[in-house]
């Protein structure tokens, strides 16, 4: 069983959106094209508190790109996004939401932050997604969304070490590159943990991928 997971396709993350990736824009028909390829889609949302830890506004002193250690583990500050219940967190419109069975939120503590569609950043609390794949059998998944380099790449780290065959489809993802050279680091790291990277029309190209 196959399954395409949707990673923050979020207005705050729209180019226009406070914490704006460039390209995310033009990712909405290339993974609207993909919905109907799949037997199961989900979508995570960042999902945060007003008071979350990485937000930069909730740090005196502190500015955005800052890092600050936090329990234990480095912690980017980003501008404030994707907050509960806000325009902002909403899924953009023109995605084709109707295709989507489920949505995992993230973010939600306040204390933590959460790049993993699976984990908080601590790998404390999960978001539920692995045992909704495992009740649905699927074995096979494959990533889309935003941010390459940030929570599409924690998502596929996490798929291969839970045991899942992962795949990031390169032309529906859209990287931040905060430091150059972020994005080609992590395709790189994924394809050293085992995790696969296609272009969407290899999927179109494979009869038997089909529905």
């Amino acid at each position: 069983m196959r399954a395409l997971i949707i990673v923050d396709m979020q207005n705050d993350f729209m180019p226009n959106g406070p914490l704006g990736v460039s390209g995310a824009n033009v990712l909405i028909p290339v993974i609207n094209q993909l919905i109907p390829q799949f037997p199961l889609v989900i979508a995570s949302q960042d999902w945060h508190p007003a008071n979350h830890v990485s937000f930069a506004d909730n740090h005196p002193g502190k500015k955005i790109g800052d890092i600050i250690e936090v329990a234990g583990y480095s912690q980017v500050l980003w501008p404030v996004h994707c907050v509960q219940n806000t325009v902002g967190a909403e899924i953009v419109p023109g995605l084709a939401t109707k295709g989507i069975q489920a949505y995992f939120h993230k973010g939600t503590d306040p204390k933590v932050d959460s790049y993993s569609a699976f984990f908080d950043n601590a790998r404390q609390r999960s978001t539920g997604l692995e045992d909704y794949l495992r009740s649905h059998k699927v074995t096979e998944t494959y990533f889309v969304g935003v941010a390459t380099d940030y929570c599409v790449l924690y998502s596929v780290f996490d798929a291969v070490d839970l045991g899942f065959s992962a795949t990031m489809v390169l032309d529906a993802c859209a990287g931040i590159d905060l430091n150059k050279g972020d994005v080609e680091k992590s395709l790189l790291a994924i394809s050293a943990i085992g995790g696969k990277i296609i272009q969407s029309d290899a999927l179109f190209r494979d009869d038997c991928f089909r529905v």
